[in-house]
Parts: structure tokens; sequence; C-alpha cells
């Protein structure tokens, strides 16, 4: 089997020649289409109202990514709420607090940020205990991310700020592509919504132990999972994949057998242990 066209469930990259994909189109010249299976929706400010959440009784607000940025300030500005001064920032990477700047006068002593994970920030703001923070989530959004500031008793609002919906992809024929990746559980549930059986030449890819689930859980088979640590990233996972089929070597679908604690997922002989839900393991299979 020969990959030639590939989809990719997110928005398309401003310049192609930048994405991570450009490495698998140089080197397998094959082609990658960009079209986001999901999008997030901003709350009204009637939702936000009914939250009862008043902004200013807190000292500090948490930013996971630069949506989450838009969404507070567009929603304080909406609902005539003037940020005060003295308002600390705690930003999960430099470029999320970088972005701060299209909305407030950036000085460093105020805003805080992580390298690069969540866990990174959290760290941090351990550090800042004195403070009452603001949490904007979508919904639905990680459980893990409020869960880690429970437990270090932080005093800390939910707000959820957007939604995630299911996108319309009725233009986009699945049959033409060899290989689909998927980031979220809400993706795989939008593919499952228009196509509930893969077709045969279809290839699955992966990001993240909770899509991974949520593809078996839906009844697909797996043939692609990132990360792992023979793979980091998606790019490297296709790469792996992409080699072996195009070398006429057999590559089996990822098999999800989940004990009690931990998630094991094994292909080409190789398993791994993942914390995770629950899951049902299908049934292990060959392709070329």
């Amino acid at each position: 089997m020969k990959i030639n066209r590939i989809l990719v469930s997110q928005p398309a990259p401003a310049a192609i020649e930048r994405s991570p994909f450009q490495e698998l189109i140089s080197k397998y010249g094959i082609t990658v289409d960009f079209h986001p299976f999901i999008r997030v929706e901003r709350v009204s400010v009637k939702e936000f109202r009914s939250q009862l959440i008043d902004i200013l009784a807190h000292s500090a607000v948490i930013f996971t990514n630069r949506s989450s940025v838009d969404h507070f300030f567009q929603i304080c500005e909406e609902t005539w709420v003037t940020i005060p001064g003295t308002m600390k920032y705690f930003c999960v990477t430099e470029a999320v607090a970088l972005y701060l700047q299209k909305y407030i006068v950036y000085r460093k002593r105020k805003i805080f940020f992580g390298k690069s994970t969540f866990a990174d920030l959290v760290d941090i703001m351990a550090k800042h205990k004195e403070e009452k923070f603001l949490l904007p989530l979508p919904d639905p959004h990680k459980p893990e991310i409020p869960a880690s500031l429970e437990k270090l008793k932080l005093k800390f609002t939910k707000l959820i700020l957007s939604h995630t919906v299911s996108n319309d992809i009725s233009g986009v024929d699945i049959k033409n592509y060899d290989i689909a990746v998927f980031y979220s559980p809400l993706e795989i549930s939008t593919l499952k919504s228009c196509c509930p059986e893969l077709p045969e030449n279809l290839r699955l890819a992966t990001f993240g132990n909770g899509t991974a689930v949520s593809a078996v859980d839906n009844g697909f088979n797996l043939s692609v999972m990132a990360p792992t640590p023979e793979s980091p990233s998606m790019v490297n996972a296709l790469d792996s994949f992409i080699k072996k089929l195009h070398a006429g070597e057999k590559v089996d679908y990822v098999v999800i057998n989940k004990t009690d604690s931990d998630l094991q997922i094994k292909q080409d002989g190789k398993s791994t242990a993942k914390k995770t839900k629950p899951a049902v393991s299908p049934t292990a299979k060959k392709h070329r």
C-alpha cells in the first residue's frame, strides 16, 4: 500500500512550508489536506452571566492558550468589566504570555509563564498560594487541569468561556484519503457521525491517549498513535508508519488493552503503559 493523501482534522496553517507536515510532503511527495472537524464558539454574554462569577473578585487569571486570552478580554469588554493593573496573569507558555500584549501593557513582574506544559505552570503557581485564581476553560476540557490545582489546594474558580462543537464536514470525501489524523475525542465523534464505518483503504492516526481510546470505543481500528517514546510527535509517527508501508512491511493495528490502572498500547510487538480511562481492546489485525 502506498500513501498518497493525508487528511488532517485541524485548520490549515498560515504557511504550509512552516508546518511540521511539510517534512512528509517533501519526503514522500504526498498531498496533505487540512479540514477542521471541530470549532470553538465563545459563550454569549447571557451564558457568561448565568455562571454568577465575579471576575474582579479574583487576583490572577490562568491562560492555557491564545483563544482563552481572546475570549476573556472580549467578554470583559462586552460586560463593561475593567481589569485592574494589579491583576496577575499565569500563562502556560511564553508565547501565550506575549500574546497578552494585544490587550494589556506587558509587565513581566505581573506575568508568569511555564516552559511548555501546564504542569510547568502549576509549579510556578504553587509559589503564589495567596492568589485567588480565575481559570477560563472550554467545554469540554481536560479534567486534569482543575484537578492539578485542587491537588495543591489553590483557590480557583472555573469559568467556562467557550464550547467546542462539531464542524460541518459534509464537503469532505473521506474515501479520497489514505490516512486521516485526529487530535481530540470530539473530532472522532464528528467522524463517527458522518462515517459510521471507515472505508477499507483509510488508516486512522490519533494524537493523545483520550483520542486513541475514543477511536477504539467507536469501533475504529487504529493504525498510528502518538506520542510514544519512539514517536514523540504525530509527524514522527506518520513518518515511521509510511516508511514501513512503502517498504512492503506488514504493520499491526494498535492494540489497546486496559488493566486496572494502565493503558497498554502495543504495536509491532512493543508496548508502553499510559494512564487513561478504560477502553475496550480491539482485535489485532494486519494490514499492508
